[in-house]
């Protein structure tokens, strides 16, 4: 059980260093601006995601976090990604930027997948 701890916990932080932290330190920037209009979003959409990514992420790293609430957190990370690739292709053709938001799912199936077989054995 060690082991899948440290993998989950591994996972869990790229998922939380990406999804909560970078948001935290790009939280209105210019550069963000300038990207959510090319994507041709409205100007109140970023600071709605990013409050919600910052969210999520503190969500899976609080142990005392019900396991509902991490639940919609995974998903919500999960259309996250989904979409960010989506608007890429739609607006820049298909490039590598469709691609890396989809990377993310790697650590972020890995952490479910260990969230839950751990929540098993601790309800075992």
């Amino acid at each position: 059980m060690k082991k899948t701890k440290i993998i989950f916990w591994i996972a869990t932080a790229i998922i939380f260093f990406w999804c909560g932290v970078m948001t935290v330190v790009f939280f209105g920037s210019e550069e963000q601006k300038a990207a959510m209009e090319h994507y041709g979003y409205p100007p109140y959409f970023a600071p709605m995601v990013n409050f919600f990514s910052i969210i999520g992420s503190v969500a899976l790293v609080l142990p005392i976090v019900p396991a509902r609430l991490r639940e919609w957190a995974y998903f919500g990370f999960a259309l996250n990604f989904i979409g960010a690739a989506v608007s890429n292709w739609a607006v820049d053709g298909f490039s590598f930027q469709v691609i890396f938001p989809l990377l993310f799912f790697l650590p972020l199936g890995v952490s479910y997948f260990l969230f839950h077989k751990m929540e098993a054995a601790k309800n075992a």
